[in-house]
């Protein structure tokens, strides 16, 4: 599944559940299950490269203050988020994480009393299994046909480069690498 693809599958499961006002997530696995099984495994190999490429030190930082903390498998969570956000959202962390400080979402959590779930969106992850097995009513089949997917398509070796680490209990290193998600989080709670 080639990245234009797999933005439009986001973007029409964004648009029919703001349509519907159901979860994105369930919208999503839905979308899916009416495609070929094939098309369900390509786009889960996409997913996990657009994931994957979130995978550094500054998003997590990011995270971290939208959070205010974030564990390895909260940082999982978060990243499906932010692909949830859709293509024009993901592009801009990418580029630059800070930029999440003008979403209305993190904006509204950063005036919020209790830090929410606010782009740890867990379930997302999970929508590619959810679909096969919508289709399938086995559970373990998504699992057994990506096991198989992945051996024939997958690069072996890859390295992720995760940039340089830093304390994210250091609020000046946070407000000199965050400074737009610092001025939300850190003055709200000091």
């Amino acid at each position: 599944m080639d990245s234009d693809t797999f933005w439009d599958v986001i973007e029409a499961a964004r648009a029919g559940a703001a349509e519907a006002g159901e979860p994105f997530d369930e919208v999503l696995v839905k979308q899916l299950a009416s495609t070929p099984m094939q098309s369900i495994l390509e786009y889960a190999e996409r997913f996990d490269e657009l994931h994957d490429a979130l995978y550094r030190w500054d998003v997590w930082a990011a995270a971290y203050l939208i959070g205010g903390g974030c564990s390895d498998d909260s940082f999982i969570d978060f990243r499906a988020g932010v692909i949830a956000l859709g293509r024009e959202w993901y592009q801009r962390v990418a580029a630059n994480p800070d930029s999440l400080a003008a979403h209305p979402v993190v904006i509204d959590a950063a005036g919020a009393r209790e830090r929410s779930e606010t782009l740890f969106y867990e379930d997302v992850n999970y929508a590619a299994g959810g679909a096969f097995e919508r289709v399938t009513g086995d559970a373990d089949a998504f699992y057994e046909a990506w096991e198989e997917f992945h051996s024939v398509n997958s690069e072996s070796g890859n390295v992720v480069d995760m940039g340089e680490d830093f304390d994210f209990d250091d609020d000046e290193e946070m407000s000199r690498r965050l400074p737009q998600l610092a001025a939300l989080f850190l003055a709200a709670n000091p």
